[in-house]
């Protein structure tokens, strides 16, 4: 039996989350992106609850005319997701790239975090 995309993504997550955990100190960046849209959340997993978000549906990224599921959108994110972590006084966290490679609207999300000063 062959598994769909979107299982084998789910089984490559659950991989990963037995080993990226956020702590206080270390708080998660987590990723999910579907066709037209990326989404990054920072996630405090000691209490289990989300601290910043920022999508391609928030105003300043929606303003853009054009597609939401690109790698600019994606570089857009990664640069709100870090001026709200900064803002907060977050500078430390764990990448947590969702099961998806790091290739694309995960690579220029990421490195447009760490453009804007977020490290990890």
């Amino acid at each position: 039996m062959s598994k769909s995309r979107e299982e084998g993504r789910r089984g490559r997550h659950e991989r990963i989350r037995k080993k990226v955990v956020g702590t206080k100190d270390r708080l998660r960046l987590s990723v999910y992106r579907s066709l037209n849209h990326i989404y990054a959340q920072i996630i405090d997993d000691s209490d289990g609850c989300t601290v910043i978000s920022a999508s391609s549906l928030d105003s300043p990224v929606k303003e853009m005319a054009q597609h939401k599921g690109n790698v600019k959108t994606a570089k857009e994110v990664g640069m709100l997701v870090a001026k709200k972590a900064q803002e907060k006084g977050i500078k430390k966290i764990v990448f947590d790239r969702g099961g998806y490679l790091y290739h694309g609207r995960i690579k220029a999300l990421a490195e447009a975090a760490r453009e804007a000063g977020l490290e990890f």
